[in-house]
């Protein structure tokens, strides 16, 4: 008789896996809580610079979708789509989102790439249309629009203004592939405020996300991971209304980089938000500080010039204890593809040094994190970086360089990112193979409990295995093998599991499919035969002290299964 504890591949939640008691000859573990749906933000800048960020932007898409759909391909996802425009008292001839999640081909809004030029500076050049939407967006699929779908928060169909996505299918109309859809999606124009505020772009995408009637509510999901991505080439300008005065030519103009200037430059927003030590020439550091209109630093939130950085990283807190009460660690994350050096490889890569162009300077008191052989000269992100930072795991890069040449190793890097936070749960001993007439193929025997602990007496209920479907209904028993999708095998029914045997191509569904990740199946690599995932409704309550056991028939001998990792 023995116990086997239960292995997290890649992950670790809090508390571990548990040993249970075991019968004979039985391998009995724990299976603790993982998440199994992913919401994604791009909080996407879109200033007059950025045409050909977004350009590398959508044309890289592909590479995110790639792993989404290899590596996470067993998880319900959620794309949803933001600017950087927050509203601004100089933004006058902007429409800010504010946070609302945006969701329109951007074929269909081809004025957003052709601003009006503001009086004294030149127009834009021709072409951005082309280059930042046309290029990468089909015209075949112009008019896009997401079907009608329920949330948890409201059973009735309707379009949502996100991308959904989840077992090869989602809201996009039959025929649309889900890389040419946000491909056409995530371009928002050149339009958008001078003065981006990212960070407060996400705060208030999260935050409407549980306001009843707006856009978009529903979309951030508590048992889902959550992950941000913001693409800017700027400084975050998230400004304290109040404080406004800053900007104003009637102010004290104490952050501009030329006060006789007619109007102030994005620079302020550095200048009011950041302060650099060391230098002149190369700065040992250069980090978030609070600001007043006078210039004063280590004033109050309430009077600092930009929201506070501490206003986000409340937000992120909250949002992971939120999953951390649903037994989902590691569930919130933030990247930045933003101004920092080409090959970017973490903190160390951070310097901060003045300019070499003088113009530049002048205008930022700094130099660029990162130059563009086309596109943009974008400033050093140093409030996204710590906001970025704060939930990275160790080792994890979470930030990659806007002046890319392409942005697809970025974007498939970020969506693994993504995926690897979610705990493969692998059986670590071999599991028997109770029909050897089937050698290709594992044919365990588990059964599952959850297990509550009551007046120091453990009270058992079997959990039911998923039931499988074909084409939405239940599959009879002749076409079981070409099962396309799961179900719960009742109403009355919050938890169910399936066993996935198959490390790649062995059986005709992908249903049985273990968990691949950079083209292996990664309990395979661990020497284990068998995964196990368990799915719960998302309204189920989490009770207090339960658990969930499984119980597989154990392999007498290293290959009884006849297959090999």
């Amino acid at each position: 008789m023995f116990a086997i504890a239960l292995s997290w591949a890649a992950a670790c939640g809090p508390g571990g896996a548990q040993p249970a008691a075991a019968d004979d000859d039985a391998l009995v573990f724990v299976v603790p809580r993982a998440p199994e749906a992913i919401d994604v933000l791009f909080v996407v800048d879109d200033s007059g610079s950025m045409a050909p960020a977004q350009h590398r932007l959508a044309a890289g898409i592909g590479a995110f979708v790639s792993v989404m759909q290899t590596e996470g391909r067993s998880l319900a996802w959620r794309i949803g789509i933001t600017t950087t425009d927050n509203g601004h008292p100089l933004c006058t001839d902007t429409i800010p989102e504010g946070g609302k999640l945006q969701l329109v081909s951007c074929r269909d809004r081809a004025e957003a790439f052709y601003p009006q030029p503001a009086a004294g500076v030149p127009p834009p050049p021709e072409g951005l249309f082309e280059l930042g939407c046309g290029s990468v967006c089909p015209e075949a699929i112009a008019g896009l629009e997401p079907l009608p779908t329920a949330t948890e928060k409201d059973p009735t169909p309707r379009p949502r203004p996100w991308v959904a996505w989840a077992g090869g299918a989602g809201n996009l109309p039959p025929g649309v592939g889900l890389a040419e859809a946000l491909a056409c999606f995530l371009p928002q124009g050149i339009r958008g405020c001078m003065f981006e505020s990212p960070l407060e772009a996400m705060w208030k995408a999260i935050r409407l996300s549980d306001e009843p009637g707006a856009p978009n509510e529903g979309f951030v999901r508590d048992d889902a991971i959550l992950a941000v991505v913001v693409v800017s080439d700027e400084a975050d300008c998230s400004l304290q209304p109040e404080q406004a005065s800053a900007f104003d030519p009637e102010g004290g103009r104490v952050f501009w980089s030329d006060p006789e200037d007619p109007s102030p430059t994005s620079a302020v927003c550095w200048n009011a938000g950041v302060t650099c030590t060391g230098g002149p020439g190369v700065y040992d550091a250069c980090d978030p500080a609070n600001k007043g209109v006078d210039g004063q630093v280590g004033v109050a939130d309430e009077d600092a010039v930009l929201l506070p950085v501490s206003r986000y990283l409340d937000l992120l807190a909250e949002q992971t204890r939120a999953r951390m009460d649903r037994g989902i660690a590691d569930g919130v994350v933030v990247f930045g593809i933003v101004g920092v050096s080409v090959g970017y490889a973490g903190p160390a890569d951070l310097v901060y040094r003045d300019a070499d162009d003088p113009e530049f300077q002048d205008a930022f008191g700094i130099g660029p994190g990162c130059s563009a052989v086309e596109g943009p000269v974008a400033v050093p992100p140093v409030r996204v970086r710590d906001v970025a930072g704060a939930v990275a795991r160790g080792g994890e890069v979470n930030l990659h360089s806007v002046c890319d040449d392409t942005y697809e190793p970025a974007l498939a890097a970020v969506a693994r990112s993504i995926v690897e936070r979610v705990p493969v749960v692998c059986v670590p001993d071999r599991v028997a193979d109770v029909e050897p007439g089937t050698p290709d193929v594992l044919d365990p025997s588990c059964t599952m409990e959850r297990v509550r602990e009551e007046g120091g007496e453990a009270t058992r209920a079997p959990v039911p295995p998923c039931r499988w479907t074909c084409g939405g209904s239940p599959c009879t028993s002749d076409e079981a093998a070409r099962a396309d999708g799961w179900d719960f095998p009742s109403d009355d029914d919050d938890l169910c599991y399936r066993i996935l045997v198959d490390p790649g191509g062995r059986t005709p569904t992908s249903l049985d499919d273990m968990t691949v990740r950079a083209g292996t199946a990664v309990c395979a690599a661990e020497g284990s035969n068998l995964e196990v995932r368990v799915h719960r409704r998302p309204q189920a309550a989490t009770v207090p002290g339960e658990r969930v056991e499984v119980r597989c028939t154990a392999g007498t001998t290293p290959d009884a299964d006849g297959l090999a990792p």
